[in-house]
């Protein structure tokens, strides 16, 4: 896990949140980072994209890191531009560079080293 990194945006379909923290659920349209909702009413298939490293994701939509991720549980396609350090369950493709975990993926897989 990357306990001592964080992320500092999250953009929720094109709109750009300013937030930080390790861990982010999507859930009954909330956004809820490190156990606090920043956003409400977003919608359940939201398209997420994360800037920066995260421990932990968990949302129905499709998400888009950009550094490294822990965990991972998204109902969509996932795509991590870092390694993934944790498993991957997702309904829709992934596409990663190194992965510690096992992948789950609904759609095809593409790692690259």
């Amino acid at each position: 896990m990357f306990k001592n990194r964080s992320f500092s945006s999250v953009t929720v379909n094109g709109k750009t949140i300013s937030c930080s923290g390790s861990n982010i659920v999507i859930s009954n349209g909330n956004i809820i980072v490190d156990g606090n909702v920043i956003q409400s009413e977003i919608g359940n298939n939201a398209k997420i994209i994360i800037n920066g490293d995260v421990n932990k994701i968990d949302c129905s939509g499709s998400v888009e890191v950009h550094g490294n991720s822990g965990e991972i549980d998204c109902g969509g396609s996932c795509t991590v531009s870092g390694d993934v350090n944790g498993n991957i369950d997702c309904g829709g493709s992934v596409e990663c560079r190194n992965v510690s975990g096992d992948i789950d993926a609904g759609g095809s897989v593409r790692c690259k080293r």
